[in-house]
């Protein structure tokens, strides 16, 4: 009898603010059997009590040291094997992006990885810990694991992946190593879950506040469902929701069978 695992991956934009504009509801209704989350921004102990009680799910967070910044978090209805909550690396783990959950089919990454906008010194961070992310991959490849990974990478890969390429080859998010980054991470044996079944433009998961690009689908595909190599044949769909709001970004989907 075949197992199926239906994933969802948010950007929540605030764990707290996401609570009020009906995210209780997406768990509830839609019935997923993971749900990641990324920018949470709270600590644990600063969330309220009902998202650490939601029916049927188990919750684990990871937080950054600095208050109301970054932190990932994650509900699963069937309890790890093992949970982790960090590379391991002080510099990056002390921001609060990585959690990882370990299955008896496969291991879950949830990630947050950072934004490069700020500074010449943050996009430096960010290209750092895109480098030992995928070090840190690899490893659990060599042994033999069957990965999934998704999150916010804060970077379109190809020009079909935001709506004004040309206009951003000089941002962060776009610039040429960050997509050079991309592409020796997927030339490792990592597969992109929505080009599996997409080859268009137009889809996107991120869109700027500041000017209603939603409205007018102005955006970035900057969240992302990867599988390696060896989950390939286990893929069954994956989807992105526009649809559903309550961030500046939408979440993206990845349904598994075993």
């Amino acid at each position: 009898m075949p197992v199926n695992y239906n994933f969802i991956s948010w950007n929540v934009n605030g764990l707290r603010a996401a609570m009020k504009k009906g995210f209780l509801d997406l768990l509830l209704e839609q019935k997923f059997d993971v749900v990641c989350v990324q920018e949470t921004k709270a600590s644990p102990e600063k969330l309220p009590r009902e998202v650490k009680n939601i029916p049927g799910y188990y919750n684990y967070f990871v937080s950054a040291e600095r208050s109301g910044y970054s932190g990932v978090g994650m509900f699963s209805k069937q309890k790890p094997l093992k949970v982790e909550t960090g590379m391991g690396i002080e510099e990056f783990d002390r921001e609060g992006r990585f959690l990882r959950v370990d299955y008896e089919n496969f291991t879950l990454m949830n990630i947050y990885f950072p934004n490069g906008k700020a500074s010449q010194e943050r996009l430096e961070y960010k290209m750092a810990f895109y480098d030992a992310f995928l070090d840190y991959a690899n490893v659990l490849r060599a042994e033999g694991k069957k990965l999934v990974i998704c999150g916010d990478v804060n970077t379109a890969h190809r020009e079909i992946d935001l709506a004004r390429p040309k206009e951003n080859e000089t941002t962060s998010g776009f610039l040429p190593e960050e997509r050079a980054w991309m592409d020796k991470f997927l030339n490792a044996g990592y597969l992109d879950t929505f080009r599996l079944f997409n080859s268009e433009g137009g889809n996107y998961s991120w869109w700027s506040l500041r000017t209603r690009a939603r409205e007018r689908n102005v955006g970035w595909r900057l969240d992302y469902f990867f599988v390696s190599e060896n989950l390939r044949e286990n893929v069954k769909t994956a989807p992105i929701y526009p649809e559903i709001t309550g961030s500046d970004h939408c979440p993206v989907g990845l349904e598994l069978e075993f």
